[in-house]
C-alpha cells in the first residue's frame, strides 16, 4: 500500500510541477489587427406629419444625421468583418439606435490610399412609422487615407430601412484607428505559463495592455425643460420631475498611465416607460492617484434618447469620480455628472456607482512602469452573432406578433464550466422596429462530446428590454436558455438555443430560438 501511495505521489508531483512550468513560448499567440471607425451619416427624411386624434399635428425636420461606432476584424489584408452601433445626432430623432454586422473590403490604390467599400446589416430605429420591422442595410463605397496611427475617409452610400419608408443617399465622413489585440487560441484557456527571459517568441517582446472594464447603476434627476414624449403625441409632453435609473457597461483603454479612452452603453430599467439609450466615446484622466484611492474626471461625447421629447441626440457627459481600489484587479467608482443635449432641452445630473475589473493583457511587463509579471493566465473569451426569433410577444398597441433579431454575444469564462456573459438584441423584423435588450447573465457548458464536436450549455440572464409598444412594462426581463454547440475547430462553433423571455412588469411571456456562430481565444492577463 506504502508503494502505490508513493508511486500515485510521484505522479502528482510530476503533472503539477509540468503544469507549473509551462513557459509562455508553450502558447499558440496570434495578434488580431482589428480597427475602430467612427462614421457620421446625414440623411434626408420623408416628408411627413403625425396627425393625432386631439387636431394637433407633428412635422419631421427634413434631415437626421446619425453617429456610427464600428468595430472591424481584418480577416485578409483586404478582407474586414465587424460590428456596429449607430444613433441619431442632429434632427428630431434622438432615441433612434441600430445595431449590425459589417462586411468590407479594402484595398491599396497608391501609396497610401485605399479603396474601401462595405455593407453593413442590422437591426434597430425610432419613429416605427418610419422603419416598419427596423431592418436596416448600408451600403457604400469610398476612398481612405492611411497614416501610422490614424487614417480618414469620406464614401457615398445608401441607408435603408427597407421595411419602412426611411431612406436617403449620403455622403459621410470617417476616421479610423487601428488597433491590436494580441491573444492566444481559444485551446490555451483557462491555463498558467511561467513568464521567463528565455522565450523565443518575438511576440511578448511588446508591454501589456492596461484596460478596465465597469458595470454601471447610475441616477439621472432631470432639470430644465426635460420632458416626456407624451406617450406618442409630441404635442402632450409632460415634464419629467422624478428619478431615472440607468444601467449600462463601459470599457476603458490607457494611452499613459494616467489618461484613457472609453465607450460606453447605457439603458434604462426604471423612471419612463421602457426604451431610452444612451452611447459615448470620450476621453479620461486620473489626477490624483494613490495606491487605493484615485480621483478622475471624464467627458464624453455621443447619443442619448427614447422616450423623451424628439430632439437631436447629440449629448454631452462630463463627470468626476472616485475609485476606491480593492485589490490589483477589482474597484469601487462613485461618480457624479451632467448629462446635456446639445442644442435641446433634455437635461439631468446624475450619480451613479460602478464595479470595475482591471486587467493587463497581451504581455509580459506593465506598460508604464516595465515592470514584469511572474505568470500569464490565459482567460477564455468568445464572440457570438445570432438570428433570435422570439414567437407571439405582447404589445401595448397592436396585436401580439414574431420578432426577428439580430444580436451581439460576449462570453468571459470563469472556468472551463462556467461563464458569464453580456447581450445586446435589435429587432429588425416584425413591425416593432426600435425594440431592443440589453442582458447579462451566467451560463454552464459541458465537455466536448462525440469525437470533441458537440458541447451543451444551460445559460440565465437578467436586462432591459422596451421601445415600439412592446409590452415590457418599465423593461426588466428575464431570459432562460438551453442549447447546443457544434464545434468545427476549436476556435469556431455553430450554436443553436431555446427558451423563454419574461417580463415580469409587463406582458412579455414568448418561447425563444437562437441560431447563431461562436468565435473564440484567450486573453493573455498578466499577474505580478
Amino acid at each position: 500500500m506504502r508503494k502505490v501511495i508513493t508511486l500515485f505521489l510521484f505522479f502528482f508531483i510530476i503533472k503539477n510541477s509540468i503544469g507549473q512550468n509551462l513557459g509562455i513560448d508553450n502558447i499558440q499567440t496570434k495578434t488580431l489587427k482589428n480597427s475602430i471607425r467612427l462614421n457620421h451619416i446625414f440623411i434626408s427624411q420623408p416628408d411627413y406629419t403625425f396627425n393625432y386624434s386631439d387636431g394637433s399635428q407633428y412635422t419631421l425636420k427634413p434631415k437626421m444625421g446619425l453617429m456610427g461606432l464600428n468595430y472591424n476584424i481584418g480577416l485578409t489584408d483586404w478582407l474586414y468583418t465587424g460590428a456596429g452601433f449607430h444613433a441619431a445626432t442632429f434632427g428630431d430623432q434622438g432615441g433612434l439606435f441600430t445595431l449590425g454586422v459589417n462586411l468590407g473590403l479594402n484595398l491599396p490604390i497608391y501609396k497610401n490610399l485605399f479603396f474601401d467599400a462595405n455593407a453593413h446589416f442590422g437591426g434597430g430605429g425610432g419613429f416605427r412609422t418610419l422603419v416598419g420591422g427596423g431592418a436596416i442595410l448600408y451600403t457604400n463605397v469610398g476612398l481612405q487615407y492611411k497614416f501610422n496611427n490614424i487614417s480618414f475617409g469620406v464614401q457615398y452610400g445608401n441607408l435603408d430601412f427597407f421595411t419602412g419608408i426611411q431612406t436617403g443617399d449620403n455622403v459621410s465622413f470617417f476616421i479610423e484607428i487601428p488597433t491590436n489585440i494580441r491573444a492566444g487560441s481559444y485551446a490555451n484557456a483557462h491555463k498558467q505559463f511561467t513568464v521567463n527571459d528565455n522565450f523565443l517568441n518575438d511576440f511578448w517582446k511588446k508591454p501589456a495592455v492596461k484596460s478596465v472594464q465597469q458595470l454601471k447603476f447610475d441616477f439621472f434627476f432631470p432639470i430644465g425643460n426635460t420632458r416626456t414624449d407624451g406617450n406618442g403625441n409630441f404635442n402632450q409632453a409632460e415634464q419629467i420631475n422624478h428619478i431615472l435609473y440607468i444601467v449600462g457597461f463601459e470599457y476603458q483603454r490607457y494611452l499613459t498611465h494616467n489618461s484613457f479612452l472609453y465607450t460606453h452603453l447605457d439603458t434604462m430599467y426604471s423612471g419612463l416607460r421602457s426604451g431610452f439609450m444612451d452611447l459615448f466615446f470620450g476621453y479620461g484622466r486620473n489626477f490624483i492617484e494613490t495606491e487605493y484611492v484615485n480621483f478622475f474626471a471624464k467627458f464624453g461625447l455621443g447619443a442619448a434618447g427614447g422616450r423623451i421629447y424628439p430632439e437631436n441626440g447629440l449629448t454631452m457627459y462630463p463627470s468626476l469620480g472616485v475609485d476606491l481600489r480593492f485589490s490589483k484587479n477589482l474597484g469601487l467608482s462613485l461618480h457624479g455628472g451632467y448629462h446635456r443635449s446639445i442644442g435641446a432641452s433634455f437635461e439631468a445630473l446624475t450619480t451613479g456607482v460602478s464595479l470595475k475589473y482591471y486587467s493587463l493583457s497581451g504581455g509580459t511587463k506593465d506598460p508604464f512602469t516595465n515592470e514584469k509579471g511572474d505568470k500569464i493566465i490565459t482567460q477564455g473569451i468568445q464572440l457570438s452573432v445570432q438570428n433570435q426569433t422570439y414567437f407571439n410577444v405582447a404589445k401595448t398597441d397592436s396585436p401580439a406578433i414574431d420578432l426577428n433579431h439580430i444580436a451581439l454575444n460576449v462570453k468571459y469564462d470563469l472556468n472551463k464550466r462556467f461563464y458569464l456573459f453580456g447581450e445586446a438584441s435589435f429587432a429588425y423584423e416584425g413591425k416593432s422596429g426600435g425594440y431592443a435588450h440589453g442582458i447579462f447573465g451566467i451560463g454552464t457548458i459541458t465537455n466536448k462530446l462525440f469525437k470533441d464536436k458537440i458541447s451543451l450549455f444551460l445559460e440565465t440572464a437578467a436586462g432591459v428590454a422596451g421601445g415600439a409598444g412592446v409590452d415590457t412594462g418599465e423593461g426588466v426581463i428575464i431570459r432562460p436558455t438551453a442549447g447546443i454547440n457544434y464545434h468545427f475547430n476549436n476556435n469556431f462553433a455553430f450554436n443553436i438555443s431555446a427558451g423563454k423571455l419574461i417580463a415580469p412588469l409587463g406582458n412579455v411571456n414568448s418561447s425563444n430560438l437562437n441560431i447563431g456562430i461562436n468565435y473564440g481565444f484567450s486573453m493573455l492577463n498578466l499577474k505580478k
